[in-house]
């Protein structure tokens, strides 16, 4: 009896509580996933920028270079 007593909430839970659970976390996950807030969107601007400072001092250093020993690319 006290089988009986545990397996219908159990079951309750299981068939409808769980589903809608869970169904109401991931679409509310996707909706905020979808957005960056604003502190997300300056540090992506930020590390946009420092890429960029990044590419122009690895072509600075490859013009040394290339003034340098001519051909060390083909090594």
């Amino acid at each position: 009896m006290s089988a009986l007593l545990l397996a219908v909430p159990l079951t309750i839970f299981v068939l409808f509580v769980a589903p809608i659970w869970l169904w109401l976390h991931y679409s509310n996950r996707a909706e905020r996933g979808s957005q960056l807030s604003q502190n997300e969107r300056a540090r992506l601007a930020q590390l946009s920028e420092e890429a960029q400072k990044m590419r122009e001092r690895i072509n600075a250093l490859e013009q040394i270079l290339d003034a340098g020993h001519p051909g060390w690319r083909n090594q």
